[in-house]
């Protein structure tokens, strides 16, 4: 059994309509080294979804996305700077969606008035790679055959020439 290794991803961005497809690629590449590919499309089309909301709706772009993977949840958290954006009313529709594609998500405000969006996606097992049934081995018994009863002088009379010296000592 694969066991996973804690993972930790941080990026400070200021959020464009062009920046928005590269940190979507960055985001991308990060899971698939983690060998997290299931993911990638739900994480990054979550992660896209946040970040052109933002670009959107607040003032103040300065934006940071970290994602922590655990061994069994990739959180990925999405941080903003306006202290005028409010995800109640401006990101409403962005948070429906990303709580239809997502195992858990949150928003919490931090003591400067900044705002955190985060939702997790647990990795499950078994769909990256499909069980296939092997083939048992064959017994022993199978495999090897039982030699013939040959007496022992037979097959030494083989190895003698017509004098009667043994080939190899020719």
């Amino acid at each position: 059994m694969k066991t996973a290794v804690p993972c930790y991803y941080h990026l400070d961005v200021e959020v464009s309509p062009e920046r928005v497809g590269q940190v979507k690629r960055i985001l991308a590449a990060h899971l698939r080294h983690w060998d997290l590919d299931p993911l990638v499309e739900t994480v990054c089309g979550s992660a896209e979804l946040l970040l052109k909301a933002i670009d959107e709706h607040a003032t103040d772009k300065l934006t940071s996305i970290e994602m922590w993977w655990n061994g069994q949840h990739l959180i990925t958290a999405v941080g903003e700077n306006d202290s005028d954006l409010r995800p109640d009313q401006d990101l409403r529709g962005c948070l429906e969606r990303i709580a239809a594609m997502s195992d858990g998500w949150g928003c919490c405000a931090t003591d400067t008035g900044s705002k955190v969006i985060w939702f997790s996606q647990r990795a499950r097992a078994g769909e990256r790679v499909p069980l296939v049934p092997t083939a048992p081995a064959p017994d022993l018994r199978e495999v090897l055959q039982v030699p013939r009863a040959a007496p022992v002088t037979v097959l030494a009379g083989a190895a003698l020439m017509p004098d009667g010296v043994l080939e190899g000592a020719r």
